[in-house]
């Protein structure tokens, strides 16, 4: 081998920009949060070949000194940082020093800027090097104007990477909007080949925050969007989260964001995935536009050269916060609903106290194997309460009223059944249509998981204790959540080092594969620091009952149990989708319905 020496600095900067740097992307990610901690206000990008060819960010920012531009090129040189305390607690979006230094390497970059108190705006350029000379003088309002030409010039190898213009720059564009979205105060354009892609005002109230929302999210998006703000111990989470039957089939509308810093983060993953596991059909994915703020000191920004990634110093608090909230807030979304602002400032897991509604249709005993624990769920509905419109007896004509005198409630009044499959209904905008199975299968399911819930966890002894060889890590895991694993009705103990003893399991999973239960709550201790395997064990047993235990199609219901069963959907948490994550209801307004039928035309 050769003598150890010094990399020479262009190679150094080279090398680091395969870390920072590997495609336009990477670049307009850097320079614009340049330009969000320089303070700008308005930030113009114009982009041509997907950005391979030129990149040209300008900003009305506070500019760069002539004295610091030629430091600002260099590598390990930023006005962000100074020492560790401030490491510890980064504010800024960049911090490294690195970038500038980086993309000069590989690329023509020209720098030009000018502060508030310069007579003159100042120019720099360096072409795949360090840069040399002086800035000279040069016309430039307050702000910076970073341009950078032939992306990869000077490194053939790393060009052929590139795909085409088109890969590219929606990579780009899917950079933009993300910061476009995390910082609704700041204007922003973008421009490609000459032609204006968007360009968005800066945001100065809600109904600026939501046109922003559609035009980089769409307008589907915003009608489905709850506005969610929930505040605890020292966590903030705040933004927009789709309702349940708004999901995508791939996970291309998730923009998560801490202290303004878009991440992508599996522990964030998890738990947003997890919150949503209940209402969402089998694949499909969440949509959300959610930003986490926290105490800079409890998250470390500085894990990954191109800061996608963070890690939390309690990780375990972050995760139930982030999931107690997002579940919460779906739970409390009713029909008639179209955006909810969810605020709380209390400790989440307390009862919202929401009444739940008695009212309902006889439910069949559940067929099959069924602990003697949940039988008692049928005896939850009574029969349909007294008092329900019927709508033979309404007076005709114009839309309906209740019998004394209120609103019509969201879902309305039944009207008739249909095929023996819908209810048909009225409420104040025009028809209702209901899933009278998939309500009442969603209906049937919550009321299984409150019975579940209201009692403590039944667990019961193994026959046989299991002993299962795991890694050391994982055995120490379980040795240290012995008291939280026994919460959830699993006792294992420790008999080597890497080797566990299941002793009891909670007695509703008798029939569950438990060694491989015990394996995948060990790995999601390990990764995410909580597990929730056992709840979906569960739910996922009351979930067959109460499909089996609900009303099934083609059978025929008087209106005043149609009406029981509205009420009860309006009651009952998640009721807009069935337990499968299916839609169980939808309406059609008079405007629909006129322009059904031509009407007005």
């Amino acid at each position: 081998m050769s003598r150890i020496h010094l990399l020479e600095p262009a190679l150094a900067n080279q090398i680091a920009a395969g870390e920072v740097v590997d495609r336009p992307a990477s670049v307009i990610k850097e320079l614009l949060e340049n330009s969000l901690d320089a303070g700008a206000r308005n930030i113009e990008i114009e982009v041509e070949q997907g950005g391979a060819r030129r990149i040209q960010v300008r900003d009305d920012g506070g500019g760069i000194e002539p004295a610091d531009m030629c430091l600002a090129l260099a590598r390990h040189a930023t006005s962000k940082i100074a020492s560790l305390d401030d490491l510890e607690r980064v504010a800024s979006l960049g911090f490294r020093g690195e970038a500038l230094a980086s993309i000069g390497s590989v690329s023509r970059l020209s720098l030009v800027s000018r502060t508030a108190d310069s007579d003159c705006g100042y120019r720099l350029e360096t072409s795949g090097s360090l840069a040399s000379g002086e800035p000279e003088p040069a016309a430039h309002p307050r702000g910076t104007t970073l341009c950078v030409r032939d992306l990869f010039f000077n490194t053939p190898a790393r060009r052929k990477f590139l795909r085409t213009e088109r890969t590219e720059f929606g990579h780009l564009e899917d950079v933009v909007k993300r910061i476009a979205l995390s910082r609704p105060g700041v204007g922003f354009s973008l421009r490609h080949q000459a032609r204006t892609v968007f360009s968005l005002r800066p945001a100065e109230d809600e109904s600026g925050q939501d046109r922003r929302l559609a035009s980089l999210c769409g307008p589907a998006f915003v009608d489905s969007a709850i506005r969610v703000d929930v505040e605890r111990g020292g966590l903030r989470l705040h933004g927009w989260l789709a309702q349940p039957t708004f999901s995508r089939s791939q996970a291309d509308l998730q923009f998560f964001y801490v202290n303004g810093r878009s991440v992508r983060d599996r522990l964030v993953t998890h738990a947003v995935r997890e919150a949503y596991r209940d209402v969402l059909y089998h694949g499909r994915h969440p949509a959300y536009v959610l930003f986490l703020e926290m105490d800079a000191a409890q998250v470390d920004v500085n894990v990954h050269p191109a800061k996608h990634e963070v890690r939390f110093r309690e990780g375990r608090m972050v995760h139930d916060f982030l999931f107690r909230s997002i579940h919460q807030v779906i739970a409390e979304v009713r029909p008639g609903d179209v955006q909810v602002e969810h605020r709380e400032h209390a400790a989440l897991g307390e009862s919202g106290g929401t009444p739940v509604y008695q009212g309902g249709l006889a439910m069949a005993p559940a067929p099959g194997r069924v602990s003697e624990e949940l039988r008692g769920v049928a005896g939850l509905y009574a029969p349909p309460a007294a008092g329900h419109r019927d709508p033979a007896a309404a007076a005709a004509g114009n839309a309906p009223v209740a019998p004394d005198g209120s609103a019509v409630p969201p879902l309305g009044y039944a009207l008739a059944q249909l095929q023996g499959v819908y209810i048909l209904a009225e409420n104040a905008d025009g028809l209702v249509i209901v899933d009278m199975h998939t309500a009442h299968e969603r209906i049937t399911y919550e009321r299984m998981k409150q019975a579940y819930d209201s009692a403590s966890v039944v667990s019961q002894p193994m026959l046989v204790p299991l002993h299962i060889a795991v890694s050391e890590r994982e055995a120490d895991c379980a040795e240290a959540e012995a008291a939280f694993l026994e919460s959830l009705g699993v006792r294992v103990e420790r008999s080597g080092p890497e080797s566990l003893t299941v002793r009891e399991i909670p007695s509703l999973l008798r029939e569950a594969d438990v060694e491989q239960m015990v394996r995948d709550m060990l790995a999601d201790m390990v990764t995410h620091g909580t597990t929730s395997r056992i709840r979906a064990h569960v739910e996922d047993i009351l979930r067959t009952v109460a499909c089996h235990g609900s009303v099934r199609a083609n059978r025929r219901l008087t209106v005043p149990e149609m009406n029981a069963l509205l009420r009860d959907m309006e009651a009952t948490e998640r009721s807009g989708q069935c337990n499968h994550g299916r839609p169980t209801w939808t309406r059609l307004g008079m405007a629909d319905l006129d322009a059904l039928f031509l009407r007005g035309r």
